[in-house]
């Protein structure tokens, strides 16, 4: 079973095959092909890459292009230039995103300087493109929750625990932190007409928060995330977090009303289950952007702060709504 998650975080380099097939731009097609000829050029063979003197990389040749040119063309003539290259510096992540991107079959590797330094194969990535393909779904499960699955098989039960605490940390946190919300509002937390929601609310706000952050995961496979993109997202996140906020928050609104007689009570729980439902749904489907744009693993890190984030927001606003109406 693949490490996925090492894999993926490992620099470019090491996962490069050292010998991409060169040609000098100096040459002609026709001594272009007896140079490959007579020279080892790999057992698999997409784009010939085009060098100077300096082993600068300067254009590249689509093999089937080079064999139906002219074998008087200088090479320089049959090239496509610039290249689409990726640094050395970039890691196995980067590189999978250049064959999401710009759909090509191999990148050569360059350096600071832009010389030639190896090659990535889109064969590469097969088995642990499949691998993570097939381990996704169960996988999901787990990183929501901030446990990635190979972590939770694990037989030693101590290191197990030290790779899931820090994560429990975040939860422990969001909590201590509701408290302190909670007893900050404590004139309207006790009210007869608020405690039986509490729960309820910061449930509905939790259960959208983690249906957000799976979508974005979900969306963000292959994708490089922009501000544009966040921005789309964000907003019509927002829109399916109202609708879905106003609905269930109508439905219970209707239930404290019928239960307990109360019309502000059950104003109060329509406007922050819609409210809070909103705000976690925007949190959810922002976070792994965010997190992504910052070169962090948005895996593993989304749920627990999505989840902290919810219960926060979703107090703040049922609580004031409570002053404002019931106080």
């Amino acid at each position: 079973m693949s490490a996925v998650r090492h894999i993926l975080g490992d620099p470019v380099t090491r996962h490069m095959r050292p010998d991409p097939t060169r040609v000098r731009a100096d040459l002609t097609v026709a001594e272009a092909l007896d140079y490959i000829r007579d020279h080892e050029v790999g057992s698999r063979v997409v784009y010939f890459y085009v060098v100077d003197a300096d082993d600068k990389l300067v254009g590249v040749i689509p093999t089937r292009r080079l064999l139906r040119a002219r074998t008087t063309a200088p090479v320089t003539d049959v090239m496509i230039a610039p290249v689409i290259a990726v640094p050395d510096t970039a890691t196995v992540l980067d590189a999978c995103e250049f064959f999401t991107l710009h759909k090509l079959l191999a990148f050569p590797v360059v350096d600071a300087a832009g010389r030639l330094v190896g090659l990535v194969d889109v064969t590469l990535y097969t088995d642990e493109l499949t691998d993570l393909e097939q381990r996704q779904e169960a996988d999901d499960l787990f990183q929501l929750v901030g446990v990635h699955l190979t972590e939770a098989e694990q037989r030693r039960a101590v290191l197990a625990a030290r790779k899931r605490f820090p994560w429990l940390l975040c939860n422990v946190a969001g909590g201590m932190i509701a408290a302190v919300i909670a007893d900050a509002y404590e004139d309207v937390a006790t009210l007869a007409l608020v405690t039986p929601f509490i729960a309820l609310v910061t449930g509905m706000a939790e259960g959208v928060a983690i249906q957000s952050v799976s979508l974005a995961l979900q969306t963000m496979h292959g994708r490089r995330p922009t501000w544009r993109a966040l921005g789309g997202t964000v907003s019509r996140e927002v829109v399916v977090g109202l609708l879905l906020g106003a609905a269930c928050g109508l439905i219970v609104g209707l239930v404290a009303l019928a239960w307990k007689g109360s019309a502000r009570a059950g104003l109060s729980l329509c406007v922050g289950i819609a409210g809070g439902v909103a705000a976690s749904a925007a949190v959810g489907i922002a976070l792994p952007f965010l997190l992504r744009m910052a070169r962090r693993d948005p895996q593993v890190a989304s749920g627990p702060i999505a989840l902290a984030a919810a219960d926060m927001v979703t107090l703040l606003l049922y609580f004031n709504l409570g002053r404002w109406l019931l106080g």
